[in-house]
């Protein structure tokens, strides 16, 4: 009669399938989460922990996510997460940016731009609500866990009022002014933009070289000291020479610029006498194809107040001096009009020069202006370079390609525009703060106490704060939280009540939103007054909004807490949200809103190019999470290098794809093989655990010490190269690979099987935990395997507590097993060789003699008969040699019968009649008390 052995085996299975089928399973887990209020069990059990707040950006409430939506939740999503298993309450608040211009237009693109205003923002609301609950239902899809039933929207009512009382409080502070300056205009938009609104892309204009001719020669002679040794005939011409890329700026000239200390020259030309920058004499004549003689020369101070002639309108100009001048491009002298720019501006501000604005909102001239009346802006260049040449003050024209400013929106080249704005002083120091520092100053300040994820940012932040303008707040839209002022007809100065006015707005605002502001009747408010008084129309500028969130949500949220220990964005939030937080912040707080900042890139395909759908390479987070699962998303997130660009392609995720697949197989591996194991019943003292069991026991907990840092600090790619190694390596290619022969083939109740399942049970809890963050739903679901509890979450709990091992018991352990394993790679090496060449088949074919000297024959001797189980062999011989020289590995052919149940080949197979086909060691594990092991 044959017995079936196999049935002798303990081969057991788990529900936990093979194939993860994650698009199917995943809706399923999320429902279950919905349904027993997940989240909010997580605020339960996290009660009295140390808090951990990360503020939630706010995207834009427009049009479906897209891959970096998709990144960035992703990656706060494996923060909070991994912060609740480190033992803190780390709630999670999402939010969304809802008013501003883009939902303005497409409103507008639907029903024409003639509505009323109030139906106008009833529709935008509307939209923007509609945006809000789309978006939000992909970001549940991809398992990040956060207070979906009440985010905060910047449209909700209290967050509106709420908007308003940080602008009184900034307007308290003394940094809010009005001013008419330049800003960065765009025509299509009809709105002024903030800095994080401009991007630069490459536009073709038009440069010129043009000459404003000098009033009276005798004072440009006077001016140069050379009255007296030359001659000049009347009819000649001296011109100081400026260089433009903007011809339609120069109806608005009002001057024209040198710097005071640079050297300039006057230069006989066939063209007239030329006072060019000595420096920039030479590359100027060759440009214009002349040759010349310098005359004489004086220092650019020398010229401060020398008469010219405007080039084509009856205005005489001056020469005044300014060090923003440069001699990289031009010609030294820089034609200035102080309505078309930040640092015409300010110059012009010191020489009292007119800086009102010839250009409309609409991008047309003024009906009046000289030459270009009624004259869109682009059009005027040709206009005033033909006048010019008729003139005969073109010395040189041609078209180049350069970097310009351009709206992030419309992709279309702005202006700057003198209009009346109101500004965040960047140079002013607050009134209501014990402090004489600037807001730049306190900003700066800010950025040397904060932390940065990478160390980059930092840099760049500061560069930014640094060189940028004052902030220019208001915007004239209809779809904007109002800037609620009262401005009196005459003088123009704000109401003296204003404080207490803008909280009677915020009061009003927070029962009805900011259509109550718009709604109002002055005489509400003023009384008899209201007759002086003009309603300001202009509402915030939308970074505005979603810069003051520290103020209107972190503080006042129950959940939440001010200051944030981190905001998280996309690198692009430097010169936007991380800047307008840290401004409002400093104006109201003297602090930044956050301790850290982290940063992440943008994600390109597999080439590294941009996603565009002209270029047909954009791939859709709805799309992965629809065939793939969320987790495979979230893996490949996770495994990216976020510091730098993101790549993503089909073979990329086809990569992730197989990553997950051995990560799963492993767990999968761990949970069938623990399917029979009650750790109530079955758990074993360490004292009586198999050495090569409590070796990975303290490898694992060393494991887990480390990537629970690498969580703390941000490092999410190498946790998952530390896992993914864990899993092919340390369990798939060693400590499992062994472990199976025990597993299988020793006495089910037997201590030998009931240790390697004990630290199998370990390693289980300690892996599923630290794959919790990223792979979430896989995470949960090995979760109810091992708790048999529905009930029950991952997310619930801790890092796992591990036995205790004494310390120094630990370190020789781990120690001694690293030096085991370097011996074993030898000795499988040498195995590998042998199967290459046709020597044995498996490894269990072979029999390996070592022969090795001194601590390598002790490390391998102490293992006894635990060595040929070690090295997945049948037979192995140790021999100790003399030293390192005589050390060998020798794999030969066993020439025993192979053993039908466990697969060794072993002299004693068919020693017993009754098992003809087994080894001794089978028979002993087919009945009680099994097989011995060493324990030590």
């Amino acid at each position: 009669m044959t017995n079936d052995y196999k049935k002798t085996l303990n081969l057991l299975d788990t529900p936990f399938p093979m194939r993860g089928n994650l698009a199917q399973r995943e809706p399923v887990m999320l429902k279950a989460w919905q349904e027993k209020k997940l989240y909010q069990k997580i605020r339960e059990v996290s009660q009295g922990r140390p808090k951990f707040i990360l503020h939630d950006g706010p995207p834009y409430a427009n049009g479906d996510i897209h891959i970096g939506h998709a990144v960035n939740k992703i990656l706060k999503d494996i923060i909070v997460k991994s912060k609740t298993l480190s033992g803190f309450d780390a709630p999670y608040v999402p939010g969304w940016d809802c008013h501003g211009l883009p939902i303005e237009h497409q409103i507008e693109k639907k029903h024409g731009k003639h509505l009323p205003a109030d139906e106008l923002r009833a529709r935008c609301r509307l939209f923007a609500q509609q945006q809000v609950d789309r978006q939000k239902a992909d970001f549940i899809r991809l398992g990040v866990l956060g207070d979906w039933d009440q985010p905060y929207l910047t449209m909700n009512y209290a967050t509106e009022a709420g908007i308003i009382r940080a602008l009184g409080k900034i307007h308290q502070s003394g940094y809010l002014y009005q001013g008419r300056k330049p800003v960065n205009w765009c025509i299509d938009c009809g709105s002024a933009l903030a800095e994080a609104e401009v991007e630069y892309e490459d536009k073709r204009s038009p440069a010129i070289d043009v000459g404003f001719e000098v009033v009276r020669n005798q004072d440009a002679l006077q001016v140069l000291g050379t009255a007296m040794q030359i001659q000049i005939p009347v009819e000649t011409r001296i011109l100081g020479v400026i260089w433009t890329t903007t011809p339609w700026t120069l109806p608005a000239n009002q001057a024209v610029c040198v710097h005071p200390e640079f050297e300039y020259s006057l230069v006989n030309t066939a063209q007239g006498w030329l006072l060019l920058a000595t420096e920039l004499v030479e590359s100027c004549l060759a440009r214009y194809q002349l040759q010349g003689e310098v005359v004489a020369s004086c220092v650019g101070a020398a010229l401060e107040g020398l008469p010219l002639q405007h080039p084509f309108i009856e205005r005489t100009v001056k020469v005044i001096c300014g060090k923003h001048v440069t001699l990289e491009a031009g010609t030294g002298l820089v034609h200035t009009a102080p309505a078309h720019g930040v640092d015409d501006y300010v110059i012009g501000q010191q020489y009292k020069l007119p800086s009102e604005s010839p250009v409309k909102g609409d991008g047309k001239f003024l009906d009046q202006t000289p030459l270009v009346g009624g004259m869109f802006v682009w059009k005027a260049n040709d206009v005033v370079i033909e006048a010019l040449r008729t003139n005969g003050n073109v010395l040189h024209a041609e078209n180049i390609e350069h970097s310009y400013p351009h709206c992030w929106r419309h992709k279309t080249p702005i202006i700057f525009r003198a209009t009346p704005q109101w500004f965040i002083g960047m140079q002013q120091s607050a009134r209501a703060q014990d402090t004489e520092q600037s807001l730049r100053e306190l900003a700066l300040q800010a950025v040397d106490h904060t932390q940065f994820y990478p160390t980059w940012g930092r840099a760049r932040l500061e560069a930014m704060l640094k060189n940028r303008p004052d902030w220019c707040i208001s915007r004239q839209r209809n779809w904007g939280v109002p800037m609620p002022f009262f401005i009196h007809k005459d003088t123009h100065a704000l109401h003296p009540q204003t404080t207490a006015l803008l909280e009677q707005v915020a009061e009003l605002v927070e029962q009805q939103g900011i259509e109550a502001w718009f709604n109002l009747d002055p005489v509400e408010l003023l009384g008899a007054e209201a007759q002086h008084y003009l309603k300001l129309t202009d509402t915030l500028d939308v970074w505005f909004d979603s810069g003051t969130t520290h103020e209107t949500v972190l503080k006042t949220n129950p959940q939440l807490s001010y200051p944030a220990d981190l905001y998280l964005e996309g690198s692009d939030q430097h010169r936007g949200w991380f800047q307008s937080s840290l401004l409002t912040s400093c104006a109201m707080n003297g602090q930044a809103p956050y301790a850290a900042l982290l940063t992440h890139g943008f994600v390109v395909d597999g080439q590294g190019y941009k996603m565009s759908k002209s270029k047909g390479n954009v791939i859709a987070p709805q799309k992965i999470v629809g065939t793939l699962g969320a987790d495979i998303l979230r893996l490949w997130v996770a495994a990216t290098d976020y510091s730098g660009e993101l790549s993503i392609s089909d073979e990329i995720l086809k990569r992730t794809v197989e990553t997950y697949r051995r990560i799963r197989n492993t767990l999968r591996f761990l949970l069938a093989n623990l399917a029979d194991f009650d750790p109530e019943i079955d758990a074993l003292p360490l004292p009586q655990w198999v050495e090569i069991d409590r070796y990975m026991l303290a490898h694992t907990e060393a494991l887990q010490v480390e990537l629970a840092q690498l969580y703390a600090d941000y490092d999410f790619h190498q946790v998952i190269t530390r896992l993914h190694y864990f899993c092919s390596e340390d369990l798939g290619g060693f400590y499992l690979d062994i472990l199976k022969d025990r597993l299988y083939t020793t006495l089910v109740n037997g201590k030998p099987r009931r240790s390697a399942q004990n630290a199998l049970y370990h390693i289980a809890h300690s892996l599923a935990r630290l794959f919790a963050p990223i792979l979430s739903f896989t995470a949960e679901e090995v979760w109810q395997q091992l708790s048999q509890s529905e009930e029950d979450s991952i997310f619930l709990h801790a890092w796992h507590h591990f036995p205790q091992q004494a310390e120094d018991a630990t370190s020789i352990l781990l120690q001694r097993w690293q030096q085991l394993r370097e011996l074993r790679a030898q000795v499988l090496k040498k195995l590998e060789d042998a199967r290459t060449r046709g020597a044995i088949g498996s490894s269990l074919a072979a029999v390996v003699e070592i022969r090795a000297s001194g601590d390598n024959y002790a490390l391998l001797a102490s293992l006894g008969d635990e060595l040929r189980f070690v090295l997945i062999t049948s037979e192995v011989h140790l021999q100790q040699v003399e030293n390192v020289a005589e050390e060998a590995i020798i794999v030969t052919a066993s020439s025993h019968q192979k053993c039908e149940r466990c697969w060794h080949y072993r002299q004693d197979v068919g020693a017993v009649v009754e098992h003809p086909t087994l080894c001794s060691r089978c028979i002993s594990n087919l009945s009680e008390p099994g097989e011995h092991r060493d324990y030590a």
